[in-house]
């Protein structure tokens, strides 16, 4: 592995993975940086390596990684981010620029190598859930399939507080809008919804889709929130292969009906197979010379709905790795699947 320490954090690349590790202590520390904490980044995920020597802090180099499209949440949401907020970017002193440019280097020849980015890629790149966080005004937690808003706060208005909650399913999410506060005006998150509601929905302390927050810590964290619901909003919308149109792999994954008819489907599959003719070469139409084949191969046929099961039950392990099954889903998902073996 070759690590590269630069002011914000720490790159490790494994030829597969940039494992990034962000500093919490210094004068350079930030506060986006800081709640974030690590993440590991797929090559998959990597469009394009930006390298420029002499073009940060005190002529030191300067590295970027831009990443493809609906795949970088922090960028979707957070366009008025500062420079030294972004999650994808690095600045060193001028003595490591020989490492920096050597890894940069590497990780874009990797990255060219690597085939498309997985639909769950930017989930991967967010905390996991269940996440919540609080404002003046209340707070917003995300659970894997519903977004709860909750105006509880001292901040919170007359129509906010009479509403007193509002839960969207991630399905209803079209996107989320965030805007910093600048001193003089609150700042918010706010959810887009595929009804239309969202978007220039009056002032945000009125809007029952948003979250208003004050200048600091609250910015950074309404900010987090939104670039975490955006990347399950994406894995859920993203378009996979025989699956529903619209309908994402994590979605199809976390449906039980998705692994019914899927299990069912293998299981069609095999009967099809067993219940083939015999041959009809056979003297009087009995079992041919092949017949104790036909059978054995009849047999041998269930082993492959047997694998195709254990797999699912591998990638079920997955999801629930990265808190994207909970417990319960993932128990009772596993139970079903071996319940047909």
């Amino acid at each position: 592995m070759d690590d590269l320490r630069g002011d914000q954090a720490v790159w490790r690349f494994d030829g597969e993975t940039v494992a990034i590790r962000y500093e919490a202590r210094g004068w350079f520390k930030d506060p986006l940086l800081k709640r974030i904490g690590q993440l590991e980044l797929p090559v998959s995920a990597i469009a394009e390596v930006d390298f420029q020597p002499g073009a940060g802090r005190r002529k030191g180099w300067l590295l970027r990684l831009r990443l493809h499209e609906r795949t970088d949440p922090y960028a979707a949401v957070g366009a008025m981010l500062k420079e030294k907020s972004q999650p994808f970017r690095l600045t060193g002193q001028a003595s490591g620029e020989l490492v920096a440019e050597y890894l940069a280097d590497q990780i874009r020849f990797a990255a060219e190598q690597s085939g498309p980015p997985a639909p769950d890629t930017a989930v991967r790149l967010v905390p996991r859930l269940p996440f919540h966080i609080q404002t003046s005004e209340g707070t917003a937690t995300l659970d894997g399939s519903t977004v709860r808003l909750v105006w509880s706060g001292g901040e919170a208005g007359g129509r906010k507080r009479k509403a007193q909650r509002r839960e969207y399913d991630l399905s209803e999410i079209t996107g989320v809008d965030w805007a910093p506060s600048d001193g003089w005006e609150w700042g918010y998150m706010r959810l887009v919804t595929a009804d239309g509601g969202g978007k220039d929905a009056g002032k945000p302390k009125h809007d029952l889709r948003t979250l208003v927050a004050d200048e600091g810590t609250e910015g950074y964290d309404t900010l987090l929130m939104a670039a975490t619901i955006t990347a399950h909003v994406w894995a859920v919308s993203e378009p996979g292969p025989g699956g529903p149109e619209g309908r994402g792999a994590v979605a199809r994954l976390r449906d039980p009906r998705w692994w019914l008819d899927a299990a069912a489907r293998s299981a069609d599959q095999l009967k099809s197979l067993q219940a083939r003719p015999a041959d009809p070469d056979a003297e009087d139409g009995g079992p041919g010379p092949e017949a104790g084949a036909g059978a054995a191969s009849g047999e041998a046929a269930a082993l492959p709905d047997t694998e195709w099961i254990f797999r699912q039950i591998e990638r079920l392990g997955e999801l629930h790795t990265r808190g994207l099954l909970t417990d319960e889903e993932f128990s009772a998902k596993k139970a079903e699947l071996l319940g047909r073996i």
